[in-house]
């Protein structure tokens, strides 16, 4: 990694302490938005929905087909 030269020059002191701050803080961001249900989710429901639909109008033709037998 190549080292960035800079405007300013590193002054270590000959007499004395030395000391660092670096001191960590926490840096705040943007919150973000999630959905409720992920898409992937609510296409599941619709799929399920879609075939819960199905099988109730594939009963209703059944029962259709079973009443006029009854009858006669």
């Amino acid at each position: 990694m190549p080292e960035v030269k800079s405007m300013f020059r590193e002054v270590l002191p000959k007499q004395g302490q030395l000391s660092v701050e670096d001191v960590p803080t926490m840096v705040l961001c943007k919150p973000k938005l999630l959905p409720l249900k992920s898409v992937t989710l609510e296409k599941l429901e619709k799929m399920q929905q879609e075939a819960q639909e199905l099988i109730k109008q594939q009963e209703r033709a059944l029962k259709e087909q079973q009443q006029p037998e009854k009858a006669e």
